[in-house]
């Protein structure tokens, strides 16, 4: 009978795709335990293994895992030592045996269903990659700011992956689930694009058939490969993931500004593919700085820099008081995940939000800027 019964679950997971949990990690004390139970409590048929790629954690993280994994040995612990999120993600790579690859973040809570959408989404829409919207939620004060600075154009930049209704195919997507063979053709994630590692992998998902010659003849082949590019990367609403942005300002700016150094060294390996929204909050501070030295030279063109400057200043505040307000009916419920009696107040979510997208493009040009230099001037090409 026990025999019977093997063989039909052996059956039916022939008819589920293998998936391999990786989760990069470092000092996660606080998350970790939640985080690995709650995958192993998937009702998806199939997941084989779950690799915690540790950077050398010292508050514990690594303790916990190895006792969830003395009682289940799909939970298995890796070592990091270069620490970084790409290097422990190549390396669990390496070692994984799923069909599928899902990269998760230790700072964002699942929803139970989350393994059966992915898979649900990979096989339906035939891409490489897929993902759901990228879903802010906060525990205190500053969170909800960055949070509701996340529902603006001016924090979000327009990007697909951040609106939770859109469906469909796109540049990039947050974290995401692979076919392994994919990940394996492109050789992993690029281990020196920190902090736009997701980013410049997905370039070269969409990239994956450029080198194949193509002539004036094969009008069918260059039609299929077109499509493979814009379908290689795919969002779908139903898998939701909800993540907990920076706990400060400071660790917001250099958040920001790895970010604006990451979007300079992907542009110059992607030159055209590039995404104008990473290049906008540069090229727009840029043009009020090279204005404002004009202005200092030649006085007696009256460039109205002190309107540019006071509008710059003011705007991300006007914006973030449409957000706010806007948000303000469902706040408790779509982003509030702290306690009850510390929800904060409408002026100081008005505030933070409009410090936030103050900071965002400024840190991010801090850093476009800071790598640009070093490229072109100081030759010091990461790349």
């Amino acid at each position: 009978m026990i025999a019977k019964s093997n063989m039909l679950v052996e059956s039916r997971f022939k008819t589920f795709p293998s998936v391999t949990v990786a989760i990069p990690t470092y000092n996660e004390v606080n998350y970790i335990e939640n985080l690995v139970l709650g995958f192993l409590e998937t009702s998806y048929p199939n997941l084989i293994e779950i690799f915690v790629a540790d950077g050398g954690s010292n508050d514990g993280t690594q303790e916990i895992v190895k006792k969830i994994s003395d009682k289940d040995a799909r939970v298995k612990l890796i070592h990091n030592p270069e620490k970084i999120q790409s290097a422990g993600l190549n390396l669990i790579l390496s070692e994984s045996i799923g069909d599928v690859f899902i990269r998760i973040d230790a700072h964002s809570d699942y929803a139970p269903d989350y393994i059966e959408k992915c898979i649900e989404a990979l096989l339906k829409s035939k891409a490489s990659n897929v993902g759901g919207a990228q879903r802010f939620v906060a525990e205190t004060s500053f969170q909800a700011g960055v949070a509701l600075a996340s529902k603006s154009f001016l924090g979000n930049g327009g990007a697909k992956y951040r609106n939770p209704n859109y469906t469909g195919y796109a540049d990039t997507v947050y974290l995401g689930c692979f076919w392994k063979k994919s990940l394996l053709e492109i050789e992993g994630y690029n281990v020196e694009a920190n902090s736009n590692e997701d980013t410049e992998l997905n370039l070269r998902l969409k990239n994956v058939f450029d080198t194949t010659q193509i002539t004036n003849q094969d009008a069918e082949l260059n039609q299929r490969l077109i499509n493979n590019k814009k379908q290689a990367i795919y969002i779908d609403s139903k898998i939701c993931v909800w993540y907990y942005p920076r706990k400060s300002w400071k660790s917001l700016l250099i958040q920001y500004f790895k970010y604006g150094r990451g979007r300079y060294l992907t542009s110059t390996k992607h030159k055209i593919q590039s995404q104008l929204r990473g290049l906008l909050p540069f090229v727009f501070i840029s043009t009020v700085i090279l204005l404002l030295i004009v202005d200092l030279l030649f006085p007696k063109l009256g460039l109205p820099i002190e309107s540019l400057i006071i509008i710059g200043l003011i705007l991300p505040f006007l914006e973030s008081l449409r957000v706010t307000l806007e948000c303000s009916k469902n706040f408790d419920l779509e982003i509030w995940r702290g306690s009850e009696d510390k929800v904060p107040s409408f002026f100081s979510r008005w505030f933070l939000c409009g410090i936030t997208l103050l900071s965002m493009p400024l840190a991010h040009f801090s850093g476009y800027s800071y790598q640009l230099f070093r490229n072109q001037v100081l030759r010091v090409n990461n790349w």
